[in-house]
């Protein structure tokens, strides 16, 4: 079996309770660890806006205004009744979908991607938004399932719901965020409590098609990312040369780097997208080892968190949504980081709140003030 068995048991009602008791509830460390590392990232855009930060457009002033942004909708999900998300998951699911669809519709980008929508002159990627709301459907699933997650229809089950919006995402194409929908199917799975019997099934059929997957639905340029990690040196001027610039401003950095604004690489401009896949590469260089291993510990810290809101609820839902969010933050966070050093494929896969993007850092925002509306419905004593 696996880690949890969801069991389902009575909510209390959250409007009889106090103002004094309802914000008892709230979970004050996760605020602050997910704060913290909101700093990190508009501070890693500030080294990133080169010598005139302060200038409208810049990576930092619209860092600024995302956090912003996100800030309101972190209140704005603590605020709402997390139940109406059950009772509305599948006109959640559709909407969902639409998204998708029209990323592929209406999205721009090079060479064909397909992934940023405008709206009011600013680019919004949807997929982002599509991880926690497709979270929630999943949830929804398994929750109204939590005496049979044992069985295979249940599994099944929530396969077909993830299916259609990591294929969106995929033909997008995406292939780095629709393999976090993948994490975010096993991790909801395992920790909720299913079937290691069968979970292990799954892996093995997902492991069985990726060679299909590889030869009939991969693109070139994307195998060719994929490999140059075990290589770069081969092709140093092409798919080898992120890599090598990246792992030049990690090991330049060593053990407290060099300083805010004074990593070579970046100011230099020697590695492409730094504000984005690459941003950890910038904080090992500016910030040293030291840096990135405080970092590692925020994040250790608010993982902690979401999983504590979890377990301590008293509604399976509650247990599956910290499973989604938890399994999303830990899968990009593993490869992030090991894209950068090497040590995994390249896949454009961001790295949550560091990484700069607007569409990342408010879905996470919205993602996390639902474990907080959860927290703040729940009557189970604090840990």
């Amino acid at each position: 079996m696996g880690v949890l068995r969801l069991e389902p048991t009575r909510v209390h009602t959250w409007a009889t309770r106090s103002v004094s008791t309802v914000w008892g509830l709230f979970d004050w460390q996760l605020a602050l660890y997910a704060g913290l590392l909101a700093v990190v990232g508009v501070t890693m855009a500030y080294t990133n806006s080169g010598s005139t930060p302060l200038t409208p457009g810049t990576t930092f002033t619209r860092g600024l205004m995302w956090l912003a942004i996100a800030i309101i909708a972190f209140a704005l999900a603590a605020s709402f009744d997390y139940r109406w998300l059950r009772t509305f998951a599948w006109p959640i699911y559709l909407v969902n979908l639409g998204l998708l669809l029209t990323s592929l519709a209406l999205g721009d980008g090079v060479g064909g991607v397909a992934r940023w929508v405008t709206i009011f002159g600013v680019q919004f990627q949807f997929s982002e938004i599509a991880k926690i709301l497709t979270i929630i459907v999943l949830a929804n699933f398994l929750a109204s399932r939590s005496n049979r997650l044992s069985s295979l229809s249940t599994i099944v089950g929530a396969g077909l719901l993830i299916l259609p919006p990591l294929a969106l995402v995929l033909v997008q194409p995406d292939l780095g965020t629709s393999l976090v929908f993948g994490a975010i199917f096993l991790g909801t799975l395992f920790i909720g409590g299913a079937s290691l019997r069968w979970l292990g099934v799954t892996v093995a059929a997902i492991a069985a098609a990726v060679p299909l997957a590889w030869m009939y639905v991969l693109k070139d340029y994307q195998k060719q990312r994929l490999v140059s990690f075990l290589d770069p040196a081969a092709d140093p001027q092409g798919s080898g040369y992120h890599l090598i610039q990246s792992q030049i401003a990690v090991g330049s950095g060593g053990m407290f780097g060099k300083g805010l604004t004074n990593g070579s690489q970046n100011q230099l401009d020697f590695l492409p997208v730094q504000s984005t896949d690459f941003v950890f590469a910038i904080l090992s260089e500016e910030l040293g080892f030291v840096g990135a291993l405080v970092v590692f510990g925020l994040f250790c810290a608010l993982l902690w968190r979401v999983l504590l809101v979890g377990w301590r609820s008293q509604d399976p839902f509650g247990l599956v949504v910290a499973a989604g969010i938890a399994s999303m933050v830990v899968f990009q966070l593993l490869v992030n980081v090991g894209m950068v050093i090497g040590i995994m494929p390249i896949t454009g896969i961001p790295l949550p709140f560091v990484t700069h993007g607007g569409a990342s850092l408010i879905s996470i925002a919205v993602g996390l003030g639902i474990l907080e509306s959860i927290n703040l419905r729940q009557a189970k004593p604090k840990w």
